[in-house]
């Protein structure tokens, strides 16, 4: 048994028991929803219910989620290749399989990791995974504020901002609906980066689903702990990326930023998908 397999049974207190201190089991969670797309455990009944709904809306979004993960761990080695070896994941939701502090560490064992969150469930799993990892830590962090994320103790004391780092920000902007602050949430990040660094950023996208799929996906998301989750169109995407060299192929669904598979490189944006970039701080 490892130390995240000690957590795993959180999941099961939605039909068994109680659930852990500051956690409500009758809201749902976006990571917990994620967790359930992925195929996890650790979701309670509130979770499921949400996520079925949403799947039945839109189908794919098992296949969009398990496709966001996969880009994690490509993009994460591909910068570690390339010589970054620090990274900052904000909203990094529930760990599984491949987590950044993982995939970095095996190409660079020197890297350093930072995850944000705001679920308490997150960040139980998150400090058991990490127990006797010093390479990594988890702190609490609210999207909505990247001023007081950017200066926690602890972010400070374990990356260097001063020299190149990577911001993750996967499948977290969404949650933020007014369109100018969710720029202004990057921009606050992108300010704080030194030359070298890269911004990593996946994020919801409707294509053509049709107003009335939108406004359904919206009312399940507006019952969640978020409140609300807003998908964006390719220019909305682009302009968190104003100033930055954007990386090839530029804004593309997840399973189309360098794939491994050559056949996973087909571009549709006429139907829903999570779209990804990478952007780098001359």
């Amino acid at each position: 048994m490892t130390q995240y397999d000690e957590y795993s049974e959180y999941g099961e207190y939605g039909e068994y028991g109680e659930a852990p201190s500051g956690v409500d089991p009758n809201t749902p969670s976006v990571a917990r929803m994620y967790d359930y797309f992925l195929g996890g455990k650790d979701n309670f009944e509130a979770d499921r219910e949400a996520a079925k709904k949403l799947i039945a809306l839109v189908p794919n979004l098992p296949e969009f989620a398990r496709a966001n993960r996969e880009f994690l761990g490509r993009v994460v080695r591909f910068l570690a290749e390339e010589g970054i070896d620090q990274f900052l994941d904000v909203g990094a939701g529930l760990p599984t399989q491949q987590n950044v502090h993982q995939v970095a560490q095996a190409v660079a064992p020197q890297a350093r990791v930072v995850y944000v969150d705001n679920d308490p469930i997150v960040l139980a799993h998150g400090r058991a995974l990490l127990a006797g990892s010093p390479g990594a830590v988890v702190v609490r962090g609210d999207i909505n504020d990247p001023e007081a994320i950017l200066g926690d103790p602890d972010l400070r004391a374990h990356l260097d901002l001063s020299r190149p780092v990577a911001v993750l920000m996967l499948s977290v902007l969404n949650v933020v609906p007014d369109d100018a602050r969710a720029e202004a949430i990057v921009a606050a990040f992108r300010a704080a980066m030194a030359p070298g660094s890269y911004l990593v950023v996946s994020h919801g996208y409707t294509g053509e689903v049709g107003s009335a799929t939108d406004r359904e996906v919206r009312e399940v998301y507006r019952g969640s702990s978020a409140g609300s989750s807003k998908p964006r169109d390719h220019a909305q995407i682009g302009a968190y990326f104003d100033g930055l060299e954007l990386l090839e192929p530029g804004i593309v669904p997840v399973a189309a930023w360098r794939p491994e598979r050559e056949a996973e490189a087909e571009i549709d944006l006429s139907r829903p998908n999570i779209l990804a970039a990478v952007g780098r701080v001359p």
